[in-house]
Parts: structure tokens; sequence; C-alpha cells
């Protein structure tokens, strides 16, 4: 086996660990549990997961976490991307099932604005906050 840790420094001091990587990664699961501002939080968390590779890469160090944060954010930018095209393209049900949600005062009724959601889109009423 090879050994891949990072050179040390000529005085012997170890290498810096880029901390980066690790705020990436925290913005990256901020994007995907915070839906309203989910492009943004995931976009920078893949932004901060590029700068810690590239630092980790210049200082020839380690950068944890920078991989799983690009990947996390790209999901998290997938899933927003998503999510906005469904309140375009479906625009009119959107505002249509919201109306009828905030008039629903008992469970029969939210379930008949879910099944009305349903049968229009064919999507499940999670996909717009039911």
């Amino acid at each position: 086996m090879t050994d891949n840790s990072p050179e040390t420094h000529a005085d012997g001091r170890p290498p810096k660990v880029e901390r980066g990587g690790l705020w990436g990664l925290f913005l990256g699961l901020a994007g995907l549990l915070f839906p309203p501002y989910s492009g943004v939080l995931s976009a920078m968390g893949v932004v901060q997961g590029l700068r810690a590779r590239k630092a980790a890469r210049t200082h020839r160090s380690h950068a944890p976490g920078a991989l799983l944060s690009v990947a996390l954010g790209l999901a998290g930018v997938v899933i927003s991307a998503g999510m906005l095209s469904i309140l375009f393209v479906y625009s009119e049900e959107v505002t249509e099932y919201r109306d009828c949600s905030a008039r629903a005062h008992t469970v029969s009724a939210q379930k008949a604005c879910d099944q009305v959601w349903e049968s229009g889109t064919g999507m499940p009423p999670v996909v717009v906050g039911g």
C-alpha cells in the first residue's frame, strides 16, 4: 500500500487541514433540509467544496468532506430546479391546491384537495408542501 498522506513541512510541522469542505457539507445538508432556500444553500455548498479542494491541492493537504459537499450540493441544486419547474409548469394547479388547503378545516376536506391535486398532476401532494 502507498502512503497518500500529505507531506510534512520542511520544519516538521504537520500540514494544515482545509476546513472548507466541512462548511460546504454543512451548507449542502442545509440546502436539502430548507426547501425555500435550497438552491442558494446548495450552490454555496458546491462552491465551498470546490474551493476547499483547490486549496487542499495547492497546499498539499486534506480537505475532508469536500467531495461529499459538492455531491450533496449538486443533488440539492437538481432537487431545487425540479421543485421550481413544478411550480412554473403547474402554477395554476399549485394555486388551486393551496387555496383548497387553506379552506380545508377537516381531514376529509384536505384529503379531497389531495385527490384533486393527484388526479390533475399525477404527483403526490408532498411535492407542493401538502
